[in-house]
């Protein structure tokens, strides 16, 4: 990557919320104490030729770090039990996730559509553990390409993509998934009704153009919804694991009891899931 070049974005409007998290790593990384380092999406973001500042001082900036900082987790945990294990990062957008819990071992799949994948490939290219794949998760041919180089098991993070989903095309991800990869592990996250009800009212998604449409009121469902399905765990912002909560710079955890305490909407209808199926 040239010095000081950058790169234009065009990016179709739910793509573009990719930029989000992004600036957020970025914001997260200068911090003398951060919950999460990432100094690739520093570079990232000085390559992009796009107003981030629109993004600057925005709340649910720090949320998207607690949540990359969980899914890190998650993946880190499954790779500790299965080394030589596939994960399937779904919406990849600029995640740098393969960087930050790479093994040495993992077979990794970057899936996005094809818009962020010509963005994504300015800046990374693929390597015999690492491929990118253009597609919809909603169209089953990646999946085909996943299971053709690799064998398993597997992890799947979708993380910031499913809300974006109508519920019948998150339901059909979720069979694709169970399907096509029995036994595997994924990681999603959830928004509430009054979340969606009120996003042209978000710090964030009010400054660009994309909506959530699906609406889950209760992870838990997602049981029902497919035979031998169990949620394994469901955390808000607000009750982050014992174990990631206690390794955060005292001001988070400060900044995380008092969120607790008051027990907003906004943070208590969003939760991050783990589910697996049989």
């Amino acid at each position: 990557m040239a010095e000081n070049t950058e790169y234009g974005v065009r990016l179709g409007s739910v793509q573009e919320t990719l930029l989000i998290p992004l600036y957020g790593r970025a914001v997260e990384n200068s911090k003398p104490e951060p919950a999460l380092r990432d100094p690739r999406a520093d570079e990232l973001v000085a390559s992009i030729d796009y107003d981030f500042t629109r993004f600057d001082g925005l709340p649910s900036l720090t949320g998207t770090v607690l949540r990359t900082g969980l899914f890190d987790r998650w993946v880190a945990d499954f790779l500790a039990a299965h080394p030589a294990g596939t994960v399937v990062e779904i919406g990849t957008g600029l995640n740098t996730r393969f960087e930050r819990v790479d093994n040495g071992r993992v077979r990794w799949f970057d899936l996005d559509l094809p818009d962020v994948v010509d963005l994504r490939q300015t800046f990374f290219t693929d390597s015999p553990r690492r491929t990118m794949i253009a597609s919809s998760v909603t169209d089953g041919a990646w999946a085909d390409i996943v299971t053709a180089h690799s064998d398993g098991p597997y992890f799947l993070a979708a993380e910031a993509v499913l809300p974006f989903l109508t519920e019948s095309e998150v339901r059909g991800v979720i069979d694709l998934v169970a399907d096509r990869f029995p036994g595997s592990l994924l990681a999603l996250d959830t928004a509430g009704p009054s979340i969606v009800d009120h996003q042209d009212q978000h710090d964030a998604l009010s400054k660009v153009e994309a909506r959530m449409a699906w609406t889950c009121a209760d992870p838990s469902r997602l049981s029902d919804w497919r035979a031998g399905t169990e949620v394994l765990a469901s955390h808000t912002l607000s009750s982050l694991p014992p174990r990631m909560y206690d390794e955060l710079p005292p001001a988070y955890q400060d900044m995380l009891s008092g969120l607790a305490t008051q027990r907003l909407p906004q943070v208590e209808e969003y939760r991050l899931n783990l589910v697996r199926f049989s």
